[in-house]
This record gives C-alpha cells, structure tokens and sequence, in this order.
C-alpha cells in the first residue's frame, strides 16, 4: 500500500505496518511459514486501523492473502475465499461436516469487529457452508490494544497464531504471538503506558 492511499492523518505512520514512525514494527515481523495458508476477509473499515492486526499477520505469514468486504463500490467475489480444502475459522458450532483427521489446506479467517465479522458470515452464504475450526479455551491473557467484547476474545493475529499452532504446533504459533505481543507493548508505549519501546 502506498503512502498516498492512506488517509491524511496517516502522516507520521509507517505505510506499510501503520505504526508511529517511532515504533515502527517492520523490522521486527518475522518471517514465518506455514503448510496452510491464511486467507484474511477483512472488513473495509478495518481498512486504515493502526491497531489491525490482520495487517501484521498478513505481513508475517508467507503466502498469506488479503481480501476487502464491504469496501464501497467493489462487489465481493466468493470465490477468492471459498475454495477448496478451505476452512472457516470461528467460534462455535456450525459449517459443513469433515472427516475425523481432516486438516485444512487454507484457513479464512473473519477480519473486524465482532459485530462485523458475525454480518459478514450471515450475508455470504459460501461462508457457512465451510467447514469450521473453532478455538476452545484456554484462552491467552495478554495486555489489550482494543478492550474485547468479551473477556475471551481475542485479536485476528492472536486468533490465527493460537489456530496454526493447533494445527502445526509451537514453532508456527509462537514468532506470531510474540509480534502480537510486541506491538501491544507499542500501542502502549505511544500511549504514554510504557516507559520504552521494546
């Protein structure tokens, strides 16, 4: 994304992870790779958040993609996010049925608020003919760039870190928690709730 397709009070923000230039996080996102894709669905008012996270594991993931829904304008093609071997990342039941031992070749993960990311399964209905892979707790507790709708929620890059970690284990999950982890710590440091940055 180039600078001049962000928004004006984007000046003084990194055009590529939209931190502060400050605390500019690029060269600290590693590089990581996964034998399943991560296919992100974001909400295009998620678009121009500097505390989206999705950005970030976009960034960190090879391979990974990134899709808009609801941008003005732009029709929705479902079928860049409903292919084959593709699974659903989200809570509770629901989806199509699997074989015991399946295993997704791609994983579309719901990018935006709750609210968002629930009208958004609701309204494409390719989206819940998936089959699905929920996350069930123990959940993570971690400092907070956004206050969750509720106490077991979690960010897209959390959600994905803790999901691919399920499916391939610790080396995948953990370079992803940590960035997740270091740019709360920048959040908070711009906001004056840390001392310095890490």
């Amino acid at each position: 994304m180039s600078r001049s397709s962000t928004p004006a009070d984007f000046a003084g923000r990194c055009p590529r992870c939209f931190f502060r230039t400050e605390v500019c996080l690029c060269d600290r996102i590693p590089r990581v790779r996964a034998r399943t894709q991560v296919v992100v669905l974001r909400h295009a008012k998620e678009a121009f958040k500097s505390t989206n996270t999705a950005r970030l594991a976009v960034l960190a993931l090879e391979g990974a993609a990134l899709h808009t829904y609801g941008a003005p304008g732009q029709p929705f093609d479902e079928g860049a996010v409903c292919g084959e071997g593709t699974w659903l990342l989200f809570p509770g039941p629901g989806g199509a049925k699997v074989p015991p031992g399946a295993r997704p070749a791609r994983l579309l993960v719901l990018d935006g608020s709750w609210g968002q990311a629930r009208r958004m399964l609701q309204r494409v209905a390719a989206l819940r003919a998936l089959p699905r892979l929920s996350l069930g707790p123990p959940w993570p507790q971690r400092a907070r760039m956004r206050r969750p709708p509720s106490p077991e929620g979690l960010s897209t890059l959390e959600a994905i870190a803790l999901a691919l970690g399920r499916l391939e284990g610790e080396p995948v999950q953990r370079p992803l928690l940590e960035l997740y982890e270091l740019a709360v710590q920048r959040v908070l440091l711009t906001r004056g709730r840390l001392a310095t940055a890490g």
